[in-house]
């Protein structure tokens, strides 16, 4: 009976050890920031999140004009897609014009630009067991 509940033990150490290792980190590196107003939100979506509101993780960082890195960590293997804006009034959403056009830049995973609002499986990328590296451009 010892012997079986080491067993145990050791074997949920092993599970815990390995789920653990299997995070990665997600660095993407936003291109054509056109100004310092504001902030940049980034969100990493699943296929139930995205279009829905708030990401798996989201993220934010002050605005600086050119290019800023952000990094999505301990992230699951999957199929994910990250949306990015540039707030600049800091209001927590997109704005846009009466015509209905986004004010403020906006981006997303494979650079997909699109007329109408964008899709997950345009946007979409893998998440193996490897840490990443991604670029966004505004």
């Amino acid at each position: 009976m010892k012997n079986l509940a080491l067993t145990l033990g050791i074997l949920l150490i092993a599970f815990t050890a390995k789920a653990q290792q299997e995070t990665v980190t997600i660095k993407v590196t936003i291109e054509n920031v056109l100004n310092d107003n504001g902030s940049v939100l980034a969100s990493l979506h699943n296929t139930d999140t995205f279009m829905k509101g708030a990401g798996v993780i989201d993220l934010k960082e002050t605005a600086k004009k050119g290019a800023i890195t952000l990094s999505f960590e301990n992230v699951e293997p999957g199929t994910y897609a990250i949306m990015v804006l540039h707030d600049e009034n800091n209001n927590q959403r997109m704005d846009f014009e009466a015509n209905g056009m986004p004010k403020e830049n906006y981006g997303m995973s494979n650079n997909v630009m699109v007329m109408g609002p964008p899709t997950f499986a345009d946007a979409k990328f893998e998440v193996t067991n490897e840490d990443m590296d991604l670029t966004i451009r505004f």
